[in-house]
């Protein structure tokens, strides 16, 4: 016989833990709710385990699930795994592969497709893979992340954001309660010694040079390149161009937002040099793909690889990226015009959110002079001509 009873039960008022025996006690809260517990131990690891409500939960239910709780842990069943499995909470694999599906139709890049699933299987499943995300707890993901934190810093971190972002799907699902302490997590962690990596740029005084040799020979890399350092895009906005973003009579490309990093759509004065390399793409063009630059696969774009390719084949370490700050370095040590015109040109988010919320235009016209400027730079390695903008 239990030492509770069922009148017991419902008078007890007073915040507390009340034994019934064979390890079942009644959880009486500050507030007065009650809630059933079992204690159960096995191999030296004790365990409380939820029964459930008591205003739900009978005492005489509260014994019996006592008892099947016991029994399972003697038969070496984790009767938490059990329950999860018999109300469908996923685990933390099941759950990352839910929010990956979920949310790679809007990631633009495809190797951040294929990395934000890849990174979880070798450094988190595992160890935590097979976890309930309902259980999955500070601990266990501080010590995913201490395994990798000083040797694979870049990596540790995107880890722990993704697994911070699973862990709030799970919170809007209904399937835990409570977020990580990411805060404790990062702090009980050594430092890291960040290193800023830049994209390698070729020095501005260089770029004309180099577009006259790249033109020795032409090959549909060496054209995109090319169209790349003129409108100082980057590499993704050029390889997956397509026709009806041009606009021949006003001399403009509209870039749609869903393939801006930023996520807004992007305005790109055509200067003469870009226009006339954009007529001369009409020659290149494979009847039935929408793209300006087509890879040699039938429908597919150009690689990232094929304009750095293009680069090593000439002799040159630097990354098509790297162009963006060629032209940036031109802009601030060659011409007066102003910081925001390039900011805009490379299609920056504006940082201070003050002067963000100034600057509703897209400074075309303004943008235009200095594209104009640019590509007179580039487009003839003899003259060099330094535009300087009106003060």
């Amino acid at each position: 016989m239990g030492k509770l009873t069922a009148a017991a039960v419902k008078a007890l008022k007073e915040a507390g833990r009340f034994g019934d025996g064979d390890g079942l006690f009644l959880l009486v809260s500050k507030t007065g709710s009650r809630s059933w517990v079992v204690r159960a131990q096995k191999n030296g690891r004790r365990r409380d385990i939820g029964l459930g409500s008591a205003a739900k939960v009978t005492l005489a239910d509260a014994r019996d699930r006592a008892a099947v709780v016991r029994s399972q842990i003697e038969a070496g069943i984790d009767p938490v795994a059990e329950r999860r499995k018999a109300a469908g909470v996923p685990t933390f694999r099941e759950a990352a592969a839910l929010v990956h599906a979920e949310n790679q139709k809007g990631w633009k890049n495809g190797k951040h497709n294929k990395q934000w699933i890849s990174s979880l299987e070798t450094d988190c499943f595992p160890a935590i893979g097979d976890i309930a995300i309902s259980e999955l707890d500070g601990p266990a993901v501080r010590d995913v992340l201490a395994n990798i934190w000083l040797k694979k810093p870049e990596t540790a971190r995107r880890i722990r954001q993704r697994i911070n972002q699973i862990v709030n799907w799970a919170i809007g699902k209904g399937y835990r309660d409570a977020p990580l302490p990411m805060e404790a997590i990062q702090k009980s962690l050594p430092k890291q010694r960040r290193r800023v990596r830049h994209h390698k740029a070729m020095p501005f005084v260089e770029v004309p040079d180099f577009v006259r040799d790249m033109r020795a020979r032409e090959t549909m890399g060496r054209l995109a390149l090319e169209a790349l350092i003129f409108t100082a895009a980057r590499s993704g906005e050029i390889r997956l161009a397509t026709w009806d973003e041009i606009d021949f009579e006003q001399a403009l490309w509209t870039i749609p937002a869903e393939r801006m990093k930023a996520g807004r759509t992007h305005v790109v004065p055509l200067t003469k040099p870009s226009l006339r390399l954009f007529r001369r793409m009409r020659g290149w063009r494979t009847a039935g793909s929408p793209l300006v630059f087509p890879g040699a696969k039938r429908g597919k774009p150009l690689s990232d690889m094929t304009l750095t390719k293009v680069l090593r084949d000439m002799g040159r370490d630097e990354t098509p990226h790297g162009f963006r700050s060629s032209f940036k370095d031109w802009a601030a040590e060659t011409t007066n015009f102003a910081n925001e015109l390039s900011e805009a040109a490379l299609a920056h988010t504006i940082k201070d959110k003050t002067e963000a919320s100034y600057r509703r235009g897209n400074l075309l016209e303004k943008r235009r002079s200095m594209m104009e400027a640019w590509g007179r730079f580039c487009d003839d390695a003899d003259e060099n001509i330094l535009t300087l903008a009106a003060s």
